[in-house]
């Protein structure tokens, strides 16, 4: 494996110390949600992970489409990569929103709109990491994730607009809110600043785990190409 990249060890720093300090925000800097007590300081992380799902299938498509035109594997290794960080923190939205709708909704779980979206979201992509393990040949199980990460990225402007296009009592945290939502505030100037930042970490956590990720997929392509020759 090669060397590891210097600015990759600076970003891993920068990105340890971001997200620290975005922690000490949402319990220290950020006040008090005068209805929803403390477990509103979950929305923080919460909106922040299911950023980063959405961005990481974003970056995947982007990948597929760009390998469909250049059939670089370098690119599927990208959509790869993407995606199980994808899952892995849409996950964390769904599990920390439950954690926030239990003493809000009296329920960890209900079938509203936007939760039902996003479940079938994570589901589509599962499913991805499942057709990759049924193809052998790296090049037809490239082509067919990189037409899969595509088409499946139809789901994700779906759930973010799920709160938007249906009744749901899920409030709508970036942009306008519905009127009488559940779970409906109004942040102040600290909550939003804590907010952008725990975004902006996230941002960065996204992007350090893509670079480790991506090295870690080139080097299991050349395994996987080394056990293709002595098969053959």
């Amino acid at each position: 494996m090669q060397t590891k990249p210097r600015l990759l060890t600076v970003l891993d720093f920068v990105t340890a110390a971001l997200f620290v300090l975005a922690t000490g925000m949402v319990f220290f800097y950020a006040p008090l949600e005068a209805v929803m007590g403390q477990v509103q300081r979950v929305f923080y992380f919460h909106v922040a992970a299911g950023w980063v799902g959405m961005l990481s299938f974003l970056v995947a498509a982007i990948a597929g489409v760009v390998y469909l035109t250049s059939t670089n594997r370098k690119w599927d290794i990208v959509s790869l990569s993407a995606i199980e960080i994808g899952i892995v923190f849409a996950f964390i939205n769904i599990v920390s929103g439950s954690i926030w709708a239990r003493p809000i909704w009296n329920t960890w779980w209900t079938w509203d709109p936007r939760l039902t979206t996003a479940t079938v979201m994570e589901l589509i992509y599962a499913a991805y990491l499942m057709l990759r393990q049924g193809i052998e040949d790296p090049d037809r199980r490239a082509r067919f994730g990189a037409v899969y990460a595509i088409v499946g990225f139809v789901s994700v402007p779906l759930t973010f607009f799920s709160a938007r296009l249906f009744r749901t009592i899920h409030p709508i945290v970036i942009g306008t809110n519905e009127a009488g939502a559940e779970g409906d505030f109004d942040m102040t100037p600290m909550m939003l600043q804590t907010f952008m930042f725990s975004l902006l970490t996230f941002t960065f956590i996204f992007a350090d785990l893509l670079w480790h990720r991506i090295r870690v997929g080139r080097l299991a392509d050349k395994v996987e190409q080394l056990r293709l020759k002595t098969i053959e």
